[in-house]
């Protein structure tokens, strides 16, 4: 997330908006936040809904896979990226920069 932060500037220029989502609780997450400088909304998803829905739900660990997802204007998902590629914020913003 810190990595994103850190691009942010280049989210906001092609007019996206970037949200984080974290199985933890509200208030791990608001401390999180906090801690490492987000500026950006980060969601707490403590009922595991969002990583179920979205397909990336490790039932064995009971946690969200890594994953960045890139939605347009009408909730249709252009880009995914999973696992370790998803700590880097470059192919999310290519993709929004599509857009």
């Amino acid at each position: 997330m810190k990595a994103y932060q850190a691009d942010i500037a280049n989210f906001e220029k092609s007019n996206t908006q970037v949200i984080g989502i974290s199985v933890d609780s509200y208030a791990a997450n608001k401390r999180f936040k906090e801690d490492i400088g987000v500026t950006f909304p980060l969601l707490s998803d403590i009922k595991r809904q969002a990583v179920k829905a979205y397909g990336i739900f490790d039932e064995e660990r009971f946690v969200g896979s890594r994953a960045t997802f890139v939605v347009d204007k009408d909730g249709i998902i252009r880009h995914i990226e999973q696992g370790a590629s998803a700590i880097d914020p470059t192919g999310a913003y290519q993709a929004c920069s599509a857009f």
